[in-house]
């Protein structure tokens, strides 16, 4: 999943961002509410982090401009203000959910998580396919009665072929929502992932599909 941070205190951003990313996810990092808004308008994200308290910008402005503009994405906003009323108003302008600072980290990837679970039918806790199954809560994978350790960046691989199980994944698609915005190195890292998830799932669940991606099968 690919996350997006709003937040102008830049050593909060960089540790929600250290620690996101090491649980698996993609994380982009901006410091003022113009930025977030340009970015997340992109279209690209699975969920935003927004801060209330933004130069440029503020965050009600910026999550009232992205529902205006029809994006759906999940919006979890973050403030230094306290109380019923400043709640009440991030969640009018149209936030999924609300945190205060000071918060906990595990409180914060507790409520991401949920936001992420309720995006719908492909938001699904437990992915199945066939035999295999992808939870996505637990970040734990089964194949039938087989459990199989995966780290944060070969589950988060294996997340998005499951999402889109049956379909045609392509090396973009993946590195998009795997890695940030900002990694520049070697795209074929995608085919070392693959080929270290086909190790441990065993052969064939994921059928390359030259030229286009790779797709995750029902093998029974």
């Amino acid at each position: 999943m690919r996350l997006l941070i709003v937040e102008d205190e830049k050593r909060l951003a960089l540790s929600l961002a250290r620690g996101l990313t090491a649980e698996g996810f993609a994380v982009d990092v901006v410091h003022d509410g113009p930025s977030g808004l340009h970015r997340a308008g992109e279209g690209t994200y699975d969920l935003v982090v927004l801060d209330i308290m933004l130069p440029g910008m503020n965050g009600y402005a910026v999550c009232a401009a992205l529902r205006a503009a029809g994006n759906e994405v999940p919006i979890l906003m973050l403030t230094a203000k306290d109380g019923e009323y400043d709640e009440a108003e991030g969640l009018d302008t149209g936030a999924d959910d609300y945190l205060t600072k000071p918060f906990s980290y595990v409180v914060l990837l507790a409520r991401v998580r949920a936001l992420l679970r309720r995006r719908g039918a492909g938001a699904a806790p437990v992915l199945r396919v066939g035999e295999l199954a992808v939870d996505r809560a637990a970040y734990r994978v089964r194949r039938a009665d087989v459990e199989i350790a995966l780290t944060a960046r070969e589950f988060a691989v294996l997340e998005q072929l499951a999402v889109r199980a049956g379909e045609v994944v392509s090396k973009a698609d993946i590195l998009e929502h795997v890695w940030d915005f900002a990694y520049e190195g070697d795209p074929n890292i995608v085919e070392v992932y693959v080929s270290a998830l086909r190790r441990k799932l065993g052969p064939g669940l994921i059928e390359t599909v030259r030229g286009a991606g790779y797709r995750l099968v029902d093998r029974g």
